[in-house]
């Protein structure tokens, strides 16, 4: 305890004092803290207490990487100093105000679909459990055939597998309108009525089993089970003209005429107008996606292995969560998963590298738990505390990924659910497809390690660096 209580302290007189800090919150692995003047941190200081394994300056928040467990008890030592703290979600109200332009617009987007995400992992692993269990050697081991699996069970496992896509619109609307300042629960109605029986099964229609309804000779309405882009920009107008209407009602009237007037008018224009022209729009990205991973020779894999790692420091990685829940709704698996885990893991790779061959306890006390957070799928403690740190280790990670990456490309290898990686992404892979994304992890790190070792870390140069 007196430890974390030390640490604490050291972090907050090296972000320039209590009178420099704005307000404290944290995540599942980084303290967030907002300052009043950015010149007043010493970094280096910081990056230098124990526990921590690295920090950096980030969309208007200073993060300091803790670790699971760690931040929470650091957390609760600086709220016992008198330090006001304050929700993650306070926080990023903060962060949008003094953010412009496409970053707000991206960190914006992350926040709609990271609430999501959960879920979709959930009904990923239920498809890798029913793929696994459903294989003939499986079934084979209890005398069993697929034939003699029973309709019921069938059924049971399309529950487990198809609700959330059935229902995503719906989750999409619920979490839009909550970003964007609506009454969720209008939101989550507004989606619901956008999959609603009532209307033609949108994959009835692709199917050609079902017609949709035309109005006007040529405005086309069917269901939205499994669309994201008509859902998130009903979202956006919808929490929109909520407020709208909410600041021109008597409050006497607020609690009946704004759901009245916002679900009237937001479904009418869902089905006759963003429906049908983002559905157009949702159909193209996809082709357009479905076409790169589909290059020739790996070149996708080793382009997209490569700069992944950037992409996530950059922090708009989020945007490409659209990409892969449209993979998973249209196409039943996800190609990009395993590519990016590979830059996932070989970022693992180089910091486990740095830490068996340097002899600074310090570091090696950073590097090894921070490479076993990345083959856990977590890259922040790595890349900040570790690979960027030093430069060439980051750069090796690079060509790790991109080397798994095209491995990955030219075995065409299938996730069966998105947003895990590395060791728990195995999970995604029991279709007959383990062995394949063992090999190209195993590769990723390979290389990465060995490039590392040889190129990329020395204590002679880094240490003696850092010590003058």
């Amino acid at each position: 305890m007196k430890e974390n209580q030390r640490i604490a302290k050291g972090i907050i007189a090296a972000v320039g004092g209590e009178g420099n800090i704005r307000s404290v919150a944290h995540c599942a692995t980084r303290l967030r803290i907002m300052v009043n003047n950015k010149d007043e941190i010493d970094q280096e200081k910081v990056e230098n207490i124990d526990k921590v394994k690295g920090a950096f300056f980030n969309s208007g928040q200073f993060q300091v990487i803790l670790g699971t467990g760690t931040v929470n008890r650091i957390y609760e030592e600086i709220e016992k100093l008198g330090i006001t703290g304050k929700s993650t979600s306070e926080q990023k109200e903060e962060v949008k105000e003094e953010q412009k332009g496409w970053k707000r617009a991206i960190r914006t987007f992350g926040d709609v679909f990271v609430p999501i995400i959960p879920v979709l992992v959930a009904t990923g692993l239920f498809m890798g459990v029913r793929g696994l269990v459903m294989q003939e050697e499986i079934l084979g081991l209890f005398g069993l055939t697929p034939a003699d699996i029973s309709d019921n069970f069938l059924l049971f496992t399309e529950i487990l597998t198809d609700t959330a896509f059935i229902f995503l619109p719906a989750l999409i609307t619920w979490s839009t309108f909550r970003v964007f300042g609506g009454t969720p629960v209008i939101g989550l109605v507004l989606g619901l009525m956008l999959v609603s029986p009532s209307l033609p099964n949108a994959w009835g229609v692709a199917g050609g089993d079902v017609h949709a309804l035309m109005f006007l000779d040529f405005i086309p309405v069917v269901g939205y089970q499994g669309s994201v882009l008509p859902a998130f920009i009903a979202g956006i107008i919808g929490a929109k003209l909520e407020r709208k209407i909410r600041k021109h009602v008597p409050e006497y009237l607020d609690l009946i005429v704004t759901p009245f007037l916002t679900l009237l008018i937001m479904i009418t224009l869902a089905l006759f107008l963003v429906g049908p022209i983002f559905h157009i729009v949702e159909d193209y990205i996809l082709d357009a996606t479905v076409a790169v991973l589909n290059w020739p020779l790996g070149i996708s894999g080793l382009l997209i292995g490569f700069f992944n790692q950037i992409i996530v420091i950059s922090g708009v990685h989020h945007i490409f969560n659209l990409m892969e829940i449209k993979l998973l709704e249209q196409l039943n698996f996800n190609p990009y998963n395993a590519i990016v885990t590979c830059s996932t893991a070989a970022q693992g790779g180089a910091a486990l590298a740095v830490g068996l061959k340097t002899k600074s306890k310090k570091l090696k006390a950073l590097a090894l738990p921070s490479s076993l957070s990345a083959f856990l799928g977590i890259t922040e403690p790595a890349i900040f505390g570790v690979n960027l740190r030093y430069g060439k280790p980051f750069m090796m990670g690079l060509i790790g990924g991109g080397i798994g990456g095209f491995a990955a490309s030219l075995l065409k290898l299938k996730a069966t659910g998105m947003a895990i990686t590395v060791i728990p992404g195995t999970l995604l892979y029991l279709n007959h497809q383990i062995i394949g994304y063992i090999f190209v992890n195993v590769l990723a790190i390979v290389v990465a390690f060995a490039l590392t070792w040889m190129f990329g870390y020395s204590d002679k140069k880094n240490i003696v660096k850092e010590t003058n």
